[in-house]
């Protein structure tokens, strides 16, 4: 049972509608601080205890940058937004910061993709050819809703995606036929949920669940990929159909990989990269590119380019000559 003053954190948080996800993020994270200063109460610490647990990360469990800013993030709630620190009290100098070699992205060859798409099936294969067909993140796919696919313009709709930003995407032909059946298979449960004792609707942002009060039980706003049974959800203490879960979805795709034959760490993310990879070989611009992957910074996408620099054909091995 956690503490009282964990709890109050949690409570925090719920009451600034942090998504969960986020919730169990900064939980982690500032615990783990707590144990590493020997269960001293943050208001007991200063900056410089700050300082010495990212470091901590940083040079002995040797996390990613992301990794390590993840935990700042939390500190930084911690103190500034629950503890209520003036940010004088904050300022953190110099210290290491955690430093991982530049990696090049898994991309699949459309070969190989064939053949992790023939093992899978059912909802599994409609998310990875929603990866590869529109450059989706394993969560965009996840937390499609039913409104975000429009057929008529071969679009997908990506609302409050990563860095919480919304933009359009293509959505391949090729996935016309399947997404209808999975909306098939969704109005099912949709039906089936309208007639149990007891559902309180699908999960709204609390924007939107205050500005749209009806849209929980509306079908338009229900998930593309719905879990398959109703759970109780512990924040709210909502009875709720969720959408597909992220871990299962990925443990899917690597057991399909593996059974492929494919050597490459292939991941969900694998076939986003992909996606990016195959449509700047055809000659798309990498503005297009860019704002089809939701990227903020081109030079994010420009990564896709060095790999096809790196590619068997951008160089001529000295072997040949011989």
């Amino acid at each position: 049972m956690s503490s009282p003053f964990m709890q109050a954190i949690r409570e925090h948080l719920r009451a600034r509608h942090y998504s969960k996800r986020t919730e169990q993020t900064y939980i982690y994270w500032i615990l783990g601080y707590i144990r590493f200063h020997n269960r001293a109460h943050p208001s007991n610490l200063s900056a410089d205890h700050i300082v010495q647990y990212l470091e901590h990360l940083a040079i002995t469990q040797k996390v990613t940058p992301s990794t390590q800013k993840t935990a700042l993030n939390a500190l930084m709630y911690l103190y500034k937004r629950f503890l209520n620190w003036d940010q004088a009290l904050l300022e953190l100098g110099d210290f290491h910061r955690a430093k991982t070699p530049k990696k090049i992205p898994v991309v699949l060859s459309k070969e190989e993709i064939k053949s992790v798409f023939a093992l899978l099936q059912g909802e599994y294969l409609s998310c990875e050819n929603m990866m590869y067909g529109s450059g989706l993140r394993v969560m965009e796919v996840c937390r499609l809703r039913v409104k975000d696919i429009d057929f008529e313009r071969l679009t997908v709709a990506v609302n409050d995606g990563k860095g919480r930003k919304n933009r359009i995407t293509t959505l391949s032909e090729s996935c016309v036929a399947d997404l209808r059946r999975q909306l098939d298979i969704c109005r099912a449960y949709f039906q089936e949920d309208n007639q149990a004792e007891r559902w309180d609707g699908v999960y709204l942002p609390y924007a939107l669940a205050k500005k749209y009060p009806n849209a929980p039980f509306e079908f338009s706003w229900q998930y593309l990929f719905p879990a398959r049974q109703r759970t109780l959800d512990n924040r709210e203490g909502k009875v709720r159909r969720h959408h597909i879960y992220d871990r299962t979805l990925q443990r899917a795709v690597k057991k399909a990989a593996l059974e492929a034959g494919i050597n490459k760490p292939a991941t969900c993310h694998s076939f986003r990269h992909s996606f990016a990879t195959h449509l700047l070989e055809r000659g798309a611009d990498i503005r297009t590119v860019q704002e089809q992957l939701g990227h903020s910074d081109v030079q994010t996408t420009e990564i896709y380019t060095h790999v096809l620099n790196r590619g068997g054909h951008a160089v001529k091995s000295p072997l040949e000559d011989l």
